[in-house]
């Protein structure tokens, strides 16, 4: 009698490299509700500038126009006095991360009718919950520069009502910006804060068509809801955001996905790496206590490694504190 023996499937047999990668980036936006309600926007210039080569990326950019207008005269002399257009720079840290599983973890997507897309769903899912903490380590150490208290509404010690986030209050921390509030189109809270609005009839929720699906509305901005937003004792962080608040750049590692095979433990491995920026826009990271090659999340969430470079009205980020009781 023949006995038939076959051959196991490896992870080798089922990623293509050149597939693969381009299908996590696009994936982990999509799986990214930040970047669905576009506080994250991708930008080809900061893509190009994630590739470009080193620790830092300078982004320059021009200051908006100042002075007084001058009385035109024809009188024989008289001229116009050119003022100069002034420059600033904006810094983003280029994040350099990654990730080894082992096929153990793997085993019941290689069992999938598309295994490479089975995997490479698991691998965008691990990412966007990946870059949504380096979002909030940003938050944490950025919005806590003493420059940027003009972006900061903070009623924690109101008494009764006028400490609590209702309509009311969240009008008014909007208005920290003045007539740029009318660019704020997000909201991020902590599920805690989502319930208590619930409760008090204030979240509308717009059924999905065929262009998006059902989305939440708080005072007529999207409503994200992620623990990642702090919230302790009663009192809670509710990050209020405009449309690019945070620009993102991929990069690309010089080997972003390759398998490996421990033949001894018969263990297939999948690892993969991205070089990315997730930044605030308008608030350059300055990186003085940097260690490594790459920030960590401890020290993006530092707030010395941070310097407001841009006018508080441009910066589309509201820092919210409030109680919920």
């Amino acid at each position: 009698m023949t006995t038939y023996v076959g051959t196991a499937t490896r992870i080798a047999d089922i990623i293509v490299p050149s597939v693969f990668n381009p299908y996590v980036i696009q994936r982990t936006a999509e799986l990214s509700a930040f970047s669905q309600s576009g506080i994250i926007t991708n930008n080809p210039e900061l893509d190009r500038l994630a590739i470009a080569g080193g620790k830092f990326i300078n982004m320059p950019y021009f200051n908006d126009l100042v002075g007084d207008d001058e009385v035109l005269d024809d009188t024989n002399g008289h001229a116009l006095t050119p003022a100069v257009i002034s420059a600033g720079q904006d810094i983003a840290a280029l994040l350099m991360r990654g990730k080894a599983w082992a096929v153990n973890d793997l085993a019941k997507a290689i069992s999938g009718d598309d295994p490479m897309k089975a995997i490479g769903d698991l691998v965008a899912a691990y990412w966007a919950r990946k870059r949504q903490a380096v979002l909030f380590s940003a938050l944490q150490g950025a919005m806590g520069v003493s420059s940027m208290s003009g972006n900061v509404a903070d009623i924690s010690a109101g008494v009764g009502a006028l400490g609590v986030i209702s309509a009311s209050t969240f009008v008014d921390a909007l208005q920290v910006l003045g007539d740029a509030k009318y660019k704020i189109t997000a909201v991020g809270m902590h599920s805690a804060v989502e319930a208590k609005l619930q409760k008090d009839d204030l979240i509308i929720t717009l059924p999905a068509t065929d262009l998006r699906p059902e989305i939440k509305t708080f005072v007529g901005r999207q409503v994200i809801v992620d623990d990642g937003c702090p919230y302790a004792n009663g009192v809670a962080t509710t990050y209020i955001f405009g449309q690019g608040a945070f620009g993102l750049g991929n990069g690309g590692a010089p080997v972003p996905t390759e398998t490996d095979r421990d033949s001894l433990a018969g263990d297939d491995v999948l690892i993969n790496r991205q070089h990315y920026v997730l930044h605030p826009r308008g608030i350059k990271f300055v990186g003085g206590t940097v260690a490594g090659s790459s920030p960590t999340n401890a020290e993006l969430a530092t707030t010395s490694n941070w310097a407001r470079v841009y006018d508080n009205k441009n910066i589309r980020i509201i820092k919210f504190i409030h109680k919920l009781a």
